[in-house]
């Protein structure tokens, strides 16, 4: 299909909404809850045209992060979203989106799988890669930290020294937050003591410390060698944070604390935060995702390409805007496709020398494989 598509072509004439669970190669301990099996929901936008595009909602390991799950995300999409696409043409976006968002309030991994979606077929009814639609390149592949579970010291190191002795990456982001705070200092300490040296070390506190004890704990975490702290203090306690990145002498990464453009501006007037963590997922697609980026950017903060473990599909979406965006210069943590037992892509993603490589293609660049998506779909809106 050309950029001389006729306007029926572009037309939304179905969506269809699919839930997978997909195995994880090993089990992942967030701060709250520990997973090995990550539940995808793939969105699949159909034109007239014959085109399809595809986005994906996930969460990273389940409702406790952002307050949705695939269930919630699928009976939204079906009942009040799809109605506000359908029939109209997937370049409609930003009225799309005013639409959906008249009928239905937050939700933005919702509103990210739809999003994504459209643009994807947009994009693949003109045959051009969705960095195209959000104003070109700034870069064709995005450096990519492996992320680590909340588990023992010995269980960090030795896949921490599998992974260095395979050369794939260099930098390790390490989960806190699932057990007292002393304990897991002391755990963390321990394991920086012995591969600071060897790595760039980020801890990840998933919004579990209050104010006092991070003021306490944050300070020896800098002094063993980490050199980054993501969100220690719940995500609408701005002025904690901004407490915090102005006591340690490390970054501190804003996660929790930035879905909306509005969140971003507050960061930036309270000077909450060195760093931005940009997951699409949490902000409602490529193009709030974009804004923010760039208003961190006007500030001098770069962003992070942050992630949700996604399949496939979801790191190539992502990837798109890490690639388009100019401001994103803080690198990635888009190993998800590595950590899933089963590559749902017809084509898998490329990564080499700890980094994740753009696709050629239209659209996100992937598409998912049928038989995989028959093979892992859920029957039933909830698991059996």
């Amino acid at each position: 299909m050309t950029e001389l598509a006729r306007a029926d072509e572009l037309v939304v004439e179905r969506i269809e909404t699919v839930i997978l669970d997909v195995p994880l190669r090993r089990p992942h301990k967030f701060a709250r809850v520990t997973t090995d099996v990550q539940p995808i929901l793939l969105v699949f936008v159909h034109t007239g045209g014959g085109v399809t595009g595809v986005g994906e909602g996930v969460v990273p390991g389940g409702p406790w992060w952002g307050g949705e799950s695939v269930e919630s995300m699928k009976v939204t999409i079906d009942t009040y979203m799809t109605p506000q696409v359908l029939g109209r043409q997937v370049n409609d976006i930003e009225n799309i989106w005013r639409d959906i968002c008249d009928q239905v309030n937050a939700n933005l991994y919702a509103k990210t799988a739809v999003e994504v979606a459209l643009h994807d077929a947009w994009a693949r009814s003109l045959g051009v890669p969705v960095h195209t639609l959000l104003g070109g390149l700034s870069r064709d592949s995005i450096d990519v930290t492996w992320a680590l579970g909340a588990e023992r010291e010995e269980v960090v190191i030795e896949e921490m020294q599998r992974i260095l002795e395979a050369r794939t990456h260099s930098s390790f982001k390490l989960k806190m937050g699932a057990l007292d705070p002393v304990a897991d200092t002391q755990r963390i300490a321990a394991i920086a003591e012995k591969m600071a040296d060897a790595a760039s070390l980020r801890v990840d506190l998933n919004a579990r410390w209050d104010l006092e004890t991070s003021r306490e704990l944050l300070p020896r975490l800098a002094a063993a060698g980490i050199a980054l702290i993501e969100q220690p203090v719940p995500g609408e306690q701005y002025e904690a944070l901004a407490e915090l990145n102005a006591l340690l002498p490390i970054p501190v990464m804003a996660d929790e604390s930035l879905r909306t453009p509005v969140d971003a501006e507050r960061l930036i007037r309270l000077r909450a935060a060195d760093v931005w963590s940009m997951k699409l997922t949490k902000v409602g697609g490529f193009r709030r995702a974009r804004d923010i980026v760039a208003i961190g950017a006007a500030a001098g903060i770069p962003s992070h390409g942050g992630t949700s473990i996604e399949s496939t599909i979801g790191t190539a979406a992502s990837l798109q805007l890490a690639c388009a965006a100019p401001g994103v210069t803080w690198g990635s943590e888009l190993f998800g496709p590595l950590l899933l037992a089963e590559e749902v892509a017809l084509k898998p993603l490329s990564y080499s020398g700890g980094r994740l490589l753009l696709p050629d293609g239209p659209g996100i660049g992937v598409e998912p494989d049928p038989a995989v998506v028959s093979a892992l779909r859920r029957r039933h809106l909830t698991r059996d």
